[in-house]
C-alpha cells in the first residue's frame, strides 16, 4: 500500500493543476503581509477604536500571531476551492485518459487502488494547509516578529505570547480536517463521471448551497443545519476561545470525520461495483 501511495503522489505532483493552490497562495500571502505592513497599524487602530477610551494598550500589536490569524480567517474560505481542482481529477483523469483499464490489469484490488488514490489527496490537502500555515504564520513570525494576540469576536480575546501557537496548531489541524471533507466529496463526485469540470463544478455548487443552508435562520432548517460540514469549517476559531470549548470542538471533528468515512465509503462502493471495462 505504501508503494501504491508513493505512485499515486508521484502521479498527483506531476500534474501542472497540483500546483495551482500553492502558487494562488505563495502569491497572495505576500500580498496582504506587504499591505498589512503599510496598513496594518491603522486597521488595528480601528478595530480597537471602541475600547480604547476605557483601556490603554501597549506592545508589538501588530505581530506575526495577527498577521497569521487574519490570513487564515481570510483564506480559508477560499482553499476548497484550490483543493477540488485536484480532487474532482483524481478520478475522473483516469477516466478521461483512459488509463482505468491499465490500472485494473495489475495485480491490485479495487480497494487498493481507491484507498491509495484517496490517501494521497488526503496528503496532498494537509501539505496545502501545511504551506499555507509556514507562509502565512511562521513567515509572519520572522517578519513582523512575535506578541499578544489580540482577536476580534462578539468579546474582545487577548491572549499572552506564549498561549497562542498551540492554539494556531490546534486551529491548522482542524482545518485540514474539514478541508479533507471537502476533498472527500470532490472524490466522490469524481467517481462518477468522465470529465474533471463535472466533480469540480458539483463540489463547489455543494458547498454553496450547504453554507447558504447553514446561514439561514429558519426553524425548519434547524433539523437539517447539524448535519451539514459546511456548519462546522469554520469552527477552527473556537480555539481562539478561552476557555476552548472542547465539547463543541469534538462535537464538530465528529460531525467532519463522520462525512469523511461516509464519502470514502460510498466512493469505494460504487468503484468496486462501476463497469469500468465496458
Amino acid at each position: 500500500m505504501i508503494n501504491l501511495i508513493g505512485f499515486e503522489l508521484s502521479k498527483l505532483f506531476r500534474k501542472w493543476r497540483t500546483y495551482i493552490g500553492f502558487l494562488a497562495i505563495g502569491v497572495l500571502v505576500p500580498i496582504v503581509q506587504i499591505v498589512l505592513h503599510y496598513e496594518g497599524d491603522r486597521f488595528v487602530n480601528m478595530a480597537l477604536r471602541s475600547v480604547q477610551q476605557s483601556f490603554m494598550f501597549d506592545g508589538n500589536l501588530l505581530n506575526g500571531y495577527l498577521i497569521g490569524y487574519l490570513i487564515l480567517q481570510a483564506l480559508i474560505i477560499h482553499i476548497p476551492f484550490l483543493i477540488v481542482l485536484v480532487g474532482g481529477d483524481i478520478l475522473a483523469g483516469e477516466a478521461t485518459s483512459g488509463t482505468y483499464r491499465m490500472l485494473l490489469i495489475r495485480p491490485v484490488s479495487r480497494f487498493k487502488i481507491i484507498t491509495s488514490k484517496f490517501i494521497a489527496g488526503i496528503i496532498y490537502t494537509n501539505a496545502l494547509l501545511a504551506f499555507l500555515a509556514f507562509m502565512s504564520l511562521i513567515m509572519s513570525l520572522i517578519i513582523f516578529g512575535s506578541g499578544e494576540l489580540i482577536v476580534f469576536e462578539n468579546i474582545l480575546y487577548i491572549f499572552a505570547t506564549d498561549d497562542v501557537f498551540w492554539r494556531f496548531g490546534m486551529a491548522y489541524g482542524y482545518a485540514a480536517l474539514s478541508m479533507s471533507t471537502v476533498f472527500a466529496l470532490s472524490f466522490l463526485f469524481s467517481s462518477l463521471v468522465e470529465n474533471a469540470i463535472g466533480p469540480i463544478v458539483a463540489t463547489m455548487a455543494i458547498i454553496i448551497i450547504f453554507a447558504i443552508l447553514s446561514a439561514l435562520n429558519f426553524d425548519a432548517l434547524k433539523v437539517i443545519r447539524p448535519y451539514l460540514f459546511t456548519n462546522y469549517i469554520a469552527d477552527w476559531r473556537l480555539f481562539f476561545r478561552d476557555p476552548v470549548e472542547i465539547k463543541e470542538v469534538i462535537n464538530s471533528g465528529v460531525v467532519l470525520v463522520g462525512h469523511i468515512v461516509g464519502l470514502y465509503a460510498i466512493t469505494l462502493y460504487l468503484f468496486i461495483k462501476k463497469d469500468i471495462l465496458s
